[in-house]
């Protein structure tokens, strides 16, 4: 029995815009503050979780003495700098969002980032207007990868999660989606794409690859999802 693909929800960090590229640079130069590099193990671990949740990773794996609260402050006034200058939509991302609202699809965003953060990367390109709502840290009580946030995106969007598409780059966001019930779909990046995505529906090259129009056009087999 197939299932059909009411609304779409979007990740963002990684999955909308190159901002993890910008974390790698982010996170190299705290580190490098430090006398340590941003390795891609603390990347990973790091990826896809709130804010206080990555920092504390960081902390933890590289025996910092700073304060989750210190790091961020650090980092907001890096990548305020870095932004504006080197944001960039990923490959796509416009052709997709004019797509769905060409066939009256509702979409919305559910991301780990801050408010202020999410309002910031969206404004560089005037994308939050074309979006239902946006979902942020402080929108839920437990970020990912528990399902609080996809759970919400459905309850907003009046629809049961199992007829939302959720698209995630990582494999901490692409475990809250799935344990929500949502069909999804990963868009690995270069940072991502040697992480288990065993549990999603399928893998996409980009956002703009036939398997995830043809997803939101026909629907999709649970069974293929379940076993």
């Amino acid at each position: 029995m197939k299932r059909t693909i009411d609304a779409v929800v979007f990740d963002m960090d990684g999955l909308m815009f190159n901002t993890e590229d910008l974390y790698d640079q982010v996170g190299d130069a705290i580190l490098l503050k430090r006398g340590q590099r941003f390795t891609n193990d603390v990347k990973l671990a790091m990826m896809g979780l709130p804010g206080d949740k990555a920092f504390q990773v960081m902390i933890d794996r590289c025996n910092l003495d700073d304060s989750v609260q210190q790091l961020q402050s650090e980092t907001e006034a890096l990548f305020a700098d870095l932004l504006p200058r080197e944001v960039r939509t990923m490959p796509g991302l416009l052709e997709l969002l004019d797509r769905l609202e060409q066939s009256g699809i509702p979409k919305a965003i559910a991301t780990s980032s801050h408010r202020r953060f999410a309002r910031i990367a969206l404004g560089q390109f005037d994308l939050e207007p074309r979006f239902e709502f946006v979902l942020t840290a402080e929108s839920v009580t437990n970020g990912k990868p528990h399902p609080e946030v996809y759970l919400l995106a459905a309850e907003k969007m009046k629809v049961p999660p199992q007829s939302i598409l959720v698209l995630e780059d990582s494999h901490t966001g692409s475990t809250a989606a799935a344990a929500a019930g949502a069909c999804v779909i990963a868009v690995p990046t270069q940072h991502s794409k040697d992480c288990d995505f065993s549990h999603v529906y399928a893998v996409a090259d980009a956002l703009h690859d036939a398997i995830v129009w043809e997803t939101i056009e026909q629907g999709y087999s649970r069974k293929n999802i379940d076993g």
